[in-house]
């Protein structure tokens, strides 16, 4: 999986620093400090994706915390919760220790020079609201930077612009496993 390659590119190509507004909006979202309104929707919407998400985590405790996270952190940064689980699921499998070749890190795969770049270099991508904040982030400031185009952002989120492979497992997976039924 090489994944968010494009920030790498970003921050090295021609010697430029990363994209300042980036760096502005994972700090904040660092900094900032529940997503569900309803008890009745929180339930059934935890139940049924817990069941969804059982073939990659066991632990019902696990899986429901990992659930709360997910949905907190996608609502937050305006993005569909199930659309951040496909992603997981691609860019780790739901495995929050996960490395890349090109060294991103954790659930949603996130390079760690973000991390000093955004004055946060003490944090841990592998701390999964760490990864899970500044993943969801950078989806969503994709997602501004190519008009809502869904495959666009996918594509830069996995740092190949050029390619429909990614997008097109990132949206198979939110289709097939994640989407209602």
């Amino acid at each position: 999986m090489c994944v968010l390659l494009a920030l790498t590119q970003l921050a090295h190509a021609n010697t430029t620093q990363p994209d300042p507004q980036l760096r502005r909006l994972l700090t904040q979202a660092i900094n900032s400090s529940d997503s569900f309104h309803d008890r009745f929707d929180a339930e059934v919407w935890l139940v049924d994706m817990s069941q969804r998400l059982k073939p990659f985590i066991t632990s019902e405790k696990k899986r429901l915390n990992l659930l709360r996270a997910v949905h907190h952190e996608a609502v937050r940064a305006k993005l569909p919760p199930e659309l951040v689980l496909a992603v997981i699921q691609i860019e780790s499998r739901f495995d929050r220790f996960a490395i890349s070749k090109s060294g991103a890190q954790g659930l949603m795969q996130v390079m760690p020079f973000w991390l000093k770049e955004i004055g946060h270099p003490e944090d841990n991508l592998m701390n999964m609201h760490t990864n899970l904040r500044m993943g969801c982030t950078i989806l969503k400031y994709y997602m501004s930077m190519e008009n809502n185009n869904l495959r666009s952002a996918l594509a830069r989120y996995n740092g190949n612009v050029n390619s429909k492979n990614y997008s097109d497992k990132v949206l198979d997976a939110l289709r097939l496993r994640w989407r209602e039924r």
